[in-house]
């Protein structure tokens, strides 16, 4: 018998009786020549209309969907959503206030709310969102609830686990709707979604029905799109006002006898003020951390190289987790899912059993060894903070062994450009030798990013063709580090983690982040 793929449920999450356009327009409280149109698809990709879409026209940086009207029309299209008229077209157009909410709604609509039956999780922050994924799955699973999963690194449907082939975390609101009706025809009862701040900035989350909402922490990332700090917190901060309009829903997998509610770090600086949103929207707030204050905290932490164990206290009683986890920051994560098992009163020794059984989660913190007499390890870390936070929670156990870190790392173009030289200084001041390569260049030119990043190292002293290494080309740069790592030594290869390519002008090319430092090892003569 074949096995199922996940793009094997998608297909069948497609409905097959079509929907009155007049429905839609009645949510989105508008008229228009075209209530009585028969609708069998939503998109807002002219490239991806079939016979009796609507297409929906989203104005963007790039390329305005009021510009292909044509096209849509040309591939069936039987009417549109847009925000002004288009001249010239004989597709039915409804004009509404804003496209990107429309297409929220519309998709929501056509995939019949999904997430109204199931118990929605939406996890955001800065960094963590993944592993805090990962973990909530096999927590829910091992308190008897198929959970399926929306994330940067991975998908899951009705048991089904395949990477995330896309760049984007929070996808398009059609292709995120179809797959949480996925998970509801695959059989999940719970569905936990990666939140991302572009996700709840451009309505792509617009029509979900939250029931939980955690924080994981708000740090310094994607300034180049929201404009100033203040801007990237307040959209992380709306998936916690819409905790507010989320239905109490008779068709959840069973009662709802908890309330909605917010799980958040009580030892972030925001944290304040995500309870206080989250309180006003009529919803509960439970806390987490290390700090005492917090509702679920840590008492006691032990780690080595390769795991992590830790006390805690909760209002269910006390316990000890054992993850399969290094580094310290792990601890919030597991926390996080702890507060959630509160927040749904599942029982506590399901919930650590789920954090135990985890293994290891791709492109986070994962070792490579072929018999190296060094440690190399690949992780996502691509933000100040989380650099940071992962060479600090390296470095003791390095310093123990005699050896020193290599960081080789680079930063995206298109994004966020105040972080580079901060990125540079920190791992500078952390590290004995730093290498500063590419990760995602886009169209900007990859020799500005990395200088950029190498005049933050600099001025934290570090010394050109000493202590830092500037080598564009990723796979000269990871051979580069190996070849200078020292018996104790710590190789860290961050930013690229799970992804599966590297963007630059021309496209993305295929990447394994992995399976190039493993190639470069044997090339070295391990393994």
């Amino acid at each position: 018998m074949t096995e199922r793929t996940i793009a094997d449920l998608l297909r069948s999450a497609e409905p097959r009786e079509p929907l009155l356009l007049g429905s839609l327009l009645d949510r989105l409280q508008v008229t228009g020549p075209a209530a009585e149109i028969a609708i069998r698809g939503v998109t807002n990709d002219s490239r991806a209309v079939v016979p009796g879409s609507l297409f929906v026209a989203i104005p963007g940086a790039h390329t305005d969907g009021h510009d292909h009207l044509a096209s849509a029309a040309e591939g069936g299209a039987a009417a549109a959503l847009v925000e002004r008229a288009v001249p010239g077209s004989d597709l039915p157009q409804v004009i509404v206030p804003s496209t990107q909410h429309a297409l929220a709604t519309a998709a929501a609509w056509w995939y019949r709310d999904p997430s109204h039956e199931l118990l929605t999780i939406g996890i955001t922050g800065t960094d963590g969102k993944t592993t805090t994924s990962y973990l909530a799955v096999a927590a829910l699973e091992a308190a008897g609830i198929r959970t399926g999963m929306l994330g940067t690194a991975g998908l899951r449907i009705g048991g089904v686990d395949e990477p995330n082939p896309e760049h984007a975390t929070t996808p398009d609101a059609p292709i995120l709707q179809r797959a949480l009706r996925a998970m509801l025809v695959a059989g999940d009862g719970a569905a936990v979604v990666e939140t991302t701040s572009h996700g709840l900035a451009l309505e792509r989350v617009g029509s979900v029905a939250y029931d939980v909402a955690i924080l994981t922490n708000v740090t310094h990332e994607h300034l180049e799109f929201h404009g100033s700090w203040e801007a990237y917190r307040d959209a992380k901060l709306s998936l916690f006002e819409r905790l507010a309009v989320t239905p109490a829903n008779p068709q959840k997998p069973w009662a709802m006898t908890w309330p909605r509610t917010a799980v958040v770090n009580v030892d972030d600086p925001s944290a304040e003020r995500f309870v206080r949103a989250a309180t006003s929207a009529g919803a509960a707030a439970l806390t987490y951390g290390l700090d005492r204050s917090a509702k679920v905290h840590a008492t006691r932490v032990e780690e080595d190289e390769r795991s992590l164990s830790f006390e805690y206290d909760a209002p269910s009683g006390n316990g000890t987790v054992r993850l399969q986890l290094g580094g310290r920051f792990n601890v919030h994560n597991a926390l996080a899912v702890l507060a959630l098992g509160e927040a749904l009163d599942l029982d506590p020794a399901a919930v650590r059993r789920g954090l135990e059984s985890v293994e290891g989660i791709p492109g986070r913190m994962e070792r490579v060894d072929l018999g190296q007499p060094f440690t190399a390890i690949v992780d996502y870390a691509h933000s100040p903070a989380s650099l940071q936070t992962v060479l600090d929670g390296l470095r003791p156990t390095t310093v123990a062994r005699g050896g020193g870190l290599i960081a080789v790392f680079g930063s995206a173009g298109e994004r966020d450009t105040a972080k580079r030289p901060e990125m540079g200084r920190i791992a500078a001041e952390r590290s004995r030798l730093v290498v500063v390569t590419d990760e995602d260049p886009r169209d900007e030119d990859r020799d500005a990013i990395n200088e950029a990043i190498a005049a933050g190292a600099e001025a934290a002293g570090a010394v050109r063709g000493q202590g830092l290494l500037v080598i564009a080309d990723r796979r000269s740069a990871i051979a580069a580090a190996l070849e200078q790592a020292r018996p104790g030594d710590t190789v860290l290869f961050a930013g690229k983690g799970h992804e599966r390519s590297i963007i630059g002008p021309t496209g993305p090319t295929s990447w394994d982040e992995r399976g190039e430092v493993e190639a470069a090892l044997r090339t070295l003569g391990y393994g």
